[in-house]
């Protein structure tokens, strides 16, 4: 059977998340990942089980996600590009599609991530076209946040950045980057009034970028200070580090493989 990678963008808004939920009869739990499988499902005839590359959380956006599937020869030359734009809703879009090796996995074969986060700099109001997609947060102290991510790169221990309800046992992690698109942060300059940080690293624990985030925020209100992130890390205890940043505005925007 032939294995399908496609690349996948969507608005995490309306969401709970991208891996499918438990149903509840009275309250459907719309996922990305369940939208796309009912469209294989509706055209096959036959239940298709597509594979992520991570599972976003509820109200978090994707640039690039990564999934594959696999399907009969005969279902496999449809022209799915032109399916998925048609079926699916008009917050998810398909923007790639392409026949991979058997051996080829969405969420084993990678090798990195980067997701990036999108910050509102203005305290009067936010654009409300901008308000589904950035945290409102008003003026920060940049260069104490730039301090603060210098502690966060390498190889650490990011027991303290991962929210309870997963499995996972080994929480060390590489971040390869923690940077920002405003480098005048002086006269904080960042036009239109957004800041956007990227975080790559070679995986991610449940919410470590929103968790990183709230910690370089609340740095940036100057309600921690920058050399106290050591100790965070070592402290081995989400409750030690600042509140979860809201799932608004953070975007999975690059698998690397």
């Amino acid at each position: 059977m032939p294995r399908i990678k496609i690349t996948v963008a969507y608005i995490g808004t309306r969401y709970v998340g991208w891996q499918l939920q438990p149903p509840r009869a009275e309250h459907p739990q719309p996922t990305i990942q369940g939208e796309i499988e009912k469209v294989l499902t509706a055209v096959t005839g036959t239940l298709v089980r597509v594979h992520g590359s991570g599972r976003t959380d509820s109200g978090v956006h994707a640039d690039e996600q990564v999934a594959h599937f696999d399907l009969p020869e005969n279902w496999a030359r449809v022209n799915w590009q032109k399916v998925f734009t048609t079926k699916l809703p008009h917050d998810i879009a398909v923007t790639s599609v392409e026949i991979v090796d058997d051996e080829f996995h969405s969420r084993f074969s990678a090798k990195a991530k980067s997701y990036t986060y999108t910050l509102w700099l203005k305290s009067e109001f936010i654009l409300p076209h901008r308000y589904p997609f950035a945290w409102k947060v008003g003026p920060l102290d940049i260069a104490a946040m730039e301090a603060a991510a210098s502690h966060l790169l390498g190889e650490h221990d990011f027991a303290t950045y991962q929210n309870a309800g997963t499995e996972i046992t080994n929480t060390i992690r590489t971040v390869t980057r923690i940077s920002h698109n405003c480098p005048e942060y002086a006269q904080m300059s960042c036009l239109p009034h957004e800041l956007v940080w990227t975080f790559e690293a070679s995986g991610f624990l449940k919410q470590m970028v929103r968790n990183l985030m709230g910690t370089l925020v609340a740095c940036g209100r100057h309600k921690i200070a920058p050399d106290s992130v050591p100790e965070l890390l070592a402290a081995k205890d989400r409750t030690a580090a600042p509140a979860t940043a809201p799932a608004c505005g953070l975007s999975m925007h690059k698998v690397f493989y």
